[in-house]
C-alpha cells in the first residue's frame, strides 16, 4: 500500500455548503466576506483601492474606542466542531493581537437570547502565519462568531468538523450518499497533488478544473485512489462520474469497490481493508468533460458505508455521487 493522505475533516464554514457571514461589527478595509473563500489566500503587490491597501481577508479599520470586532458565520449545515483554523496570511504588522471563538446552537433565528458558549479561549496571534487550535466541545453548533482583540484583519477562518445528520430522516427516498450535505467525508486519498479530495463529494457542478480531484502525472504503471465514508449506510442503486472540465487531463478508466464496516475503525486500518473489497464497478472507460452514469448491478442487495475509487492511471474527476437509500 502506497503512502496516503490522511482522511480531513470538513470544512464546516465553506460558502459552498450554504456558510456566509450574516454579522459583521466592521469590515472598512476588507469585505468580511472574503474570510470564507476555500481558496488560499493571495497577495496583490501595489494594489490599492478607495479604502487603502487591497487585502485578501477580512480587516477592520483601527479601533480608537474601547472594545473589540467581531463577525458571526451562520454555518450551512450544523455540525460538530473538532478543529479551527484562524489564518493571518499576508496580514504582518495589520493582523489582530488576540483571537477567541464562541458557538451557538438555534433551531431558527439567531437572536439577543441566543447562548454562545466559548469554544476557544483568548489565544495570541502572529503574522502572517495559520494558527490551528483543537476544539474540546463536541456539542452540534449552527453558527460560529469570531472575536478579534482590538481590530485588523485575519486571511481565512476555517472551521473543520462534520456535518450532524443523525437527526435528519430521509425516507424512502433515493439520496446522494456522496454529498458533503448528506455528512459524507474522505477517509484518505494517494494523491491530490492538483485538486482537493474533498471537492468530489461537493454539491452542484464544478465551477472549474480547479474544482474537483486530481492527481499528478504518475508516470508509471500504478493508478490513484480515494475513499470515502458514505453519510448514511446505504443500499446504492446508482453512481455517477462526472469529469466536468478535464478534457486533457481525465483518467483513462476507474473501477469502484465498496464495503460495510459496521464498527468504528481508524482511517489506516479502513484504507488497509479496502484491498480486498469487492467490486461494485468494474473497470470502465470514461471520457472528457462528460457525466458518466452507472447502475449498481453487482451489489444491488448489500447495504453500503465506504466506497473506494480507482482512478488509471491518474488524472481528474469533478464530482462522484452514489445515489441509493438509507438503511438501518
Amino acid at each position: 500500500m502506497k503512502k496516503f493522505i490522511n482522511g480531513k475533516l470538513i470544512n464546516l464554514a465553506e460558502p459552498r455548503l450554504g456558510s456566509k457571514i450574516i454579522f459583521k461589527t466592521d469590515d472598512f478595509f476588507a469585505s468580511a466576506n472574503r474570510i470564507l473563500d476555500p481558496n488560499p489566500p493571495i497577495f496583490k503587490e501595489g494594489v490599492f483601492d478607495t479604502h487603502g491597501k487591497w487585502m485578501d481577508g477580512w480587516e477592520t479599520r483601527r479601533r480608537r474606542k474601547k472594545g473589540f470586532d467581531y463577525l458571526i458565520v451562520k454555518l450551512g449545515k450544523p455540525g460538530k466542531i473538532f478543529n479551527v483554523d484562524i489564518d493571518t496570511t499576508h496580514f504582518s504588522g495589520n493582523q489582530p493581537t488576540h483571537a477567541s471563538l464562541e458557538a451557538c446552537f438555534v433551531n431558527k433565528n439567531l437572536n439577543y437570547k441566543s447562548k454562545w458558549i466559548t469554544i476557544l479561549s483568548k489565544k495570541k496571534l502572529g503574522p502572517n502565519k495559520n494558527h490551528n487550535f483543537k476544539i474540546k466541545n463536541k456539542l452540534v453548533f449552527t453558527h460560529v462568531k469570531l472575536n478579534i482583540f482590538p481590530d485588523g484583519g485575519v486571511a481565512r477562518l476555517r472551521v473543520y468538523g462534520e456535518v450532524e445528520i443523525k437527526n435528519v430522516n430521509f425516507g424512502n427516498k433515493l439520496v446522494n450518499l456522496t454529498s458533503l450535505l448528506n455528512g459524507a467525508s474522505i477517509v484518505g486519498c494517494n494523491n491530490e497533488h492538483f485538486g482537493r479530495a474533498e471537492n468530489i463529494l461537493a454539491p452542484g457542478v464544478g465551477k472549474n478544473m480547479g474544482d474537483g480531484w486530481e492527481t499528478r502525472r504518475s508516470r508509471g504503471k500504478n493508478f490513484d485512489w480515494l475513499i470515502i465514508k458514505l453519510g448514511r449506510t446505504g443500499i446504492i442503486n446508482k453512481i455517477e462520474i462526472d469529469t466536468h472540465h478535464f478534457k486533457g487531463n481525465y483518467p483513462d478508466r476507474c473501477s469502484i469497490q465498496a464495503a460495510y464496516i459496521p464498527k468504528k475503525i481508524s482511517n489506516n486500518s479502513v484504507v488497509k481493508k479496502s484491498i480486498k473489497w469487492k467490486s461494485i464497478l468494474n473497470k470502465v472507460k470514461l471520457n472528457a468533460h462528460k457525466k458518466h452514469s452507472f447502475n449498481n448491478i453487482i451489489m444491488k442487495k448489500n447495504k453500503i458505508n465506504f466506497i473506494k475509487i480507482n482512478i488509471y492511471p491518474d488524472g481528474g474527476i469533478s464530482r462522484i455521487r452514489t445515489f441509493g437509500k438509507v438503511v438501518k
